[in-house]
């Protein structure tokens, strides 16, 4: 998995120019462990009205950096001569990018993930500020980037009419143009009679087409992102366009508004903004109101650390849920990644496991490596009887 991740991370992101936070992205980081070297994972906040230029986070950069080569993961006994050198280097490589190569350009915060032996470099401008961190290990650090999935990272804009077709994607906070199938129709007949009843048949024939080419290319991006979908058209369009959506873009629909012709894609996301935030919300109180159901009838779901960790390092983990506060020690084994809540042997392999000081980012790695998502509850209080986290289950 190393080695694919290696070969995604070259290009322009080697650049620092920004990618979209999605959950393809996230299970190619989770699925990265470093053969050679150390993964190292830097968060830099840089909400503007605390840090209004990159020169102002030079004295946290240069922190977090000394953080990073005095702790526990930088300085295991066992590295080898090749391998603090290795990370001297990457240390190095980020303290020159953050302060002469990163062009910030909006971006309310930076994720960096550094393994300089295994060949890899993968920075991330992102939408939303992030606490500091920084964490030397096997693997990367990926708890923080949870929650920015869930504020629509990825999030797909279509706007529709007779003759528009733009789709747009929702990447670093900003609408990005992904295609545009813009079709002028033929001017209205004004002639009267049979030719203008044909004429106008026509007319309509040729827009039902191109709505249905826009609904296709809407699927499609869909099942590829599997994000949700705000549509922009007409109140007198929503039934027909909506007849054209399969069913995976239906259940993903976030919600339909309307705007002013040739709307700017700022305008287009103030519109969709409210409404990809209470499907979020929308989502969350489902999810939580399904899980309360299986916990309460003992059926498939997982409630507190013992039982979600297990069920995590088994693969049976379909939605893991977790609080903003929700973290403790973890133990994993080295060798096959299971983890438990207190120290012992694997009981697989029989291995010593080792302690991990954050739980919540090896649930989130077992997860989304064995295919499942992850659902960030911020500030709610939910989870609180079942020590902040829990799971639904696929068995």
């Amino acid at each position: 998995m190393g080695n694919a991740l290696e070969s995604a991370a070259g290009g322009d992101e080697r650049l620092g120019i920004a990618a979209t936070v999605n959950w393809e992205r996230l299970r190619e980081l989770a699925g990265f462990r470093t053969e050679k070297g150390c993964a190292i994972s830097f968060y830099l906040g840089l909400d503007p009205s605390v840090t209004p230029t990159i020169g102002d986070a030079a004295t946290r950069v240069h922190s977090l950096l000394a953080e990073g080569e005095k702790s526990g993961g930088a300085n295991r006994g066992e590295h080898t001569h090749d391998q603090r050198q290795g990370l001297k280097a990457d240390f190095n490589r980020i303290r020159a990018f953050v302060e002469e190569e990163f062009n910030r350009d909006g971006a309310r915060g930076l994720a960096l993930f550094v393994a300089g032996l295994d060949n890899l470099w993968r920075p991330l401008a992102l939408a939303y500020p992030v606490p500091d961190q920084i964490r030397v290990g096997g693997d990367f650090y990926l708890a923080p980037l949870v929650p920015l999935v869930g504020k629509g990272e990825g999030a797909l804009v279509a706007v529709v009419s007779r003759e528009q077709g733009q789709l747009y994607g929702l990447a670093e906070g900003r609408l990005h143009e992904i295609e545009d199938l813009f079709e002028e129709q033929p001017g209205r007949h004004d002639q009267g009679g049979r030719s203008q009843a044909r004429f106008q048949r026509h007319i309509d024939s040729l827009a039902a087409e191109h709505m249905r080419t826009v609904a296709e290319s809407l699927n499609r991006q869909v099942r590829a992102r599997r994000e949700p979908v705000v549509i922009v058209c007409a109140e007198a369009m929503r039934g027909e366009f909506g007849e054209l959506l399969a069913q995976e873009t239906r259940s993903l629909l976030a919600g339909w508004t309307q705007a002013e012709a040739h709307a700017r894609p700022a305008d287009l996301l103030e519109l969709a903004t409210p409404l990809l935030e209470q499907w979020q919300t929308t989502r969350a109180d489902a999810t939580l109101d399904r899980w309360r159901e299986e916990a309460g009838r003992r059926g498939r779901a997982a409630s507190g650390w013992e039982t979600t960790l297990e069920a995590a390092s088994d693969g049976r983990v379909e939605l893991l849920v977790f609080q903003e506060s929700a973290d403790r020690q973890a133990w994993q084994c080295p060798a096959c990644g299971r983890a438990a809540v207190a120290a012992g042997n694997c009981p697989l392999d029989g291995t010593r496991m080792e302690p991990h000081d954050a739980a919540i980012d090896v649930a989130v790695h077992q997860t989304l490596a064995h295919g499942g998502t992850v659902l960030a509850l911020g500030d709610r209080r939910d989870l609180d009887p079942v020590e902040g986290i829990g799971a639904l289950l696929r068995y």
